[in-house]
């Protein structure tokens, strides 16, 4: 990507994330709230808005139908991501993507950030430094593991439950059924409050974080929020090579319409769920 100068009075903007992880993340959300949506009413049936929900879209089959296909969705972003990693380190062998300041895997230094924030928090130091990923970027991404290997394999147990109870005892079927529902209801919870708080709804982001529609940050955002990547691309030389024009209007505007309807479709979830457990 060629690099580009702003104009003068004009912010500075940098790539941050490129087409293929825009776009996977994308299918992402779609999938998960399509999860949400479905799997929810099947969980609180006798809720009467889970009632209402189904016969709006033909009923409960219905219902069941649409959650495997988003359930088929994202394990299929999965498996993309995860031949991305692969492709990365073993076929170009850019073995950054599995250590270091590029890579997601925790190290020392997410420890000291999580000690140092809490301080921070508090008033009894300063806010800690942060290169290209935080510590609860690195917990969002790990927790998607978890799930996938938790909500995921339960799920796919149960939808080929005939072939499965011809290898296991049928109490493994009711195991799979609890852990499944439980586990992906505490998947929604996280990702409808922390994880959107930490994206879009906290002070320095209200009311969304377009970066993952966009794929661009402003320099101050970058200076501000994530200094130590500042710093190390430029004492690399990388920087000017990653400077990009802004974001067009059409694009900012279309990151607004899907974050205000995600996180809004979220929240109403979130909402629906709590109303059904004090009912």
């Amino acid at each position: 990507m060629t690099g580009h100068v702003a104009t003068q009075g004009q912010p500075r903007y940098f790539w941050r994330m490129d087409l293929f992880h825009r776009i996977l993340h994308g299918f992402m959300i779609m999938s998960f709230l399509g999860l949400g949506a479905t799997g929810l009413p099947m969980k609180f049936n006798d809720a009467p808005w889970a009632e209402w929900f189904a016969n709006i879209i033909g009923g409960f089959g219905a219902v069941i139908f649409f959650h495997k296909f988003f359930g088929l969705l994202l394990i299929l972003i999965f498996a993309l991501h995860i031949g991305f990693i692969i492709r990365t380190a073993v076929i170009k062998k850019r073995t950054e993507i599995l250590y270091g300041p590029h890579s997601m895997v925790p190290r020392p230094k997410d420890a000291v950030d999580i000690f140092e924030h809490f301080r921070w928090f508090v008033g009894l130091g300063p806010k800690p430094q942060f290169d290209r990923w935080t510590y609860w970027e690195k917990f969002d991404y790990w927790a998607v593991f978890w799930g996938m290997g938790i909500i995921g394999g339960s799920g796919v147990l149960m939808w080929a439950s005939e072939w499965f109870s011809r290898l296991l005892p049928g109490w493994t079927l009711n195991i799979a059924l609890l852990i499944h529902s439980e586990e992906a209801l505490l998947a929604l919870w996280f990702i409808f409050t922390i994880h959107f708080f930490n994206c879009h709804l906290r002070p320095t982001k209200f009311p969304m974080d377009p970066v993952i529609f966009t794929g661009r940050i402003s320099e101050h955002e970058l200076a501000d929020e994530r200094p130590l990547e500042l710093a190390r691309l430029q004492r690399q030389g990388r920087l000017a090579a990653l400077e990009t024009d802004p974001p067009p209007l059409w694009l900012r505007n279309f990151a607004r319409v899907i974050a205000v309807f995600a996180v809004s479709t979220g929240l109403t979830l979130f909402v629906l769920t709590v109303i059904a457990f004090l009912a």
